[in-house]
């Protein structure tokens, strides 16, 4: 019984997961032009048709309808059904992984503002101040959550990556390191707290530096890097395995 009950809250955050990354394409569309995305009704790009709710079922609608606009028949970008399931399937392994608890609720709007930072950064090298503000408040309301216990650990986490981060864009003059991937850094270190955020930007990193040489071998990709994805990928990282990981590591140097 007890497992049907899991199994059961799984489903119901997996399409509550796709509902809201519906309204993240939303926000990737409208962000960027400075459009208002609270009060502005969905519509197609082409024909300016105001959607239907029947129109907007995540997944379900884009297949059904062939991947077109139900009135002009305009093709419909895969990405719409990609974000609603990218979001939907993250959803579902943070709960899974984290369990039942309050952080959890906390964590999966943090989840869904990665993956908007992620595709904005990617199409326009920029991270949008308000969703790094966002995370942040997350952060602090999971520093809040935490009690005095962990009180220190947020704290550091918010100076211990981002710090040396924003010393090298001085440095730099905004050459070397993004100021959007700094508060990035900032707003997901009060998340993860200190250990974590380390293991996240070096997975990050990591990761931005294997699959961005591939793809300037493969693609002809430029050498100009958005790294707002890649800090994104290790904070998620991170949220689902980090303690795990910096315990590894650790016990790896006999600590």
């Amino acid at each position: 019984m007890e497992m049907m009950l899991e199994i059961f809250i799984l489903i119901f955050i997996f399409v509550t997961g796709a509902c809201a990354g519906s309204f993240l394409n939303v926000l990737i569309l409208r962000i960027p032009a400075g459009e208002n995305f609270v009060t502005g009704r969905s519509h197609c790009m082409s024909c300016g048709y105001t959607l239907t709710w029947y129109d907007m079922i995540p997944v379900l609608s884009w297949l059904f309808y062939g991947g077109k606009c139900r009135k002009c028949g305009a093709k419909i970008s895969f990405q719409y059904p990609l974000i609603e399931l990218t979001n939907a399937v993250l959803w579902t392994v943070t709960a899974a992984v984290c369990g039942p608890e309050l952080r959890t609720l906390i964590l999966l709007p943090v989840i869904s503002a990665l993956i908007v930072i992620s595709v904005i950064d990617i199409r326009t090298f920029e991270i949008p101040f308000g969703l790094n503000v966002f995370i942040g408040s997350c952060g602090l309301a999971v520093t809040i959550l935490g009690g005095r216990a962990e009180l220190l650990s947020h704290l550091g986490g918010f100076f211990i990556i981002s710090l040396p981060l924003f010393i090298l864009f001085l440095i730099s003059g905004g050459n070397a390191i993004g100021g959007g991937d700094v508060k990035l850094m900032a707003a997901v270190g009060l998340v993860l707290g200190t250990g974590n955020t380390v293991a996240a930007f070096i997975i990050g990193c990591f990761l931005g530096v294997v699959i961005h040489l591939v793809r300037m071998k493969v693609q002809g990709t430029g050498s100009r890097l958005a790294l707002g994805p890649y800090l994104a990928a290790g904070s998620i990282i991170a949220i689902w395995a980090g303690n795990p990981l910096v315990n590894w590591y650790l016990n790896l140097l006999g600590l």
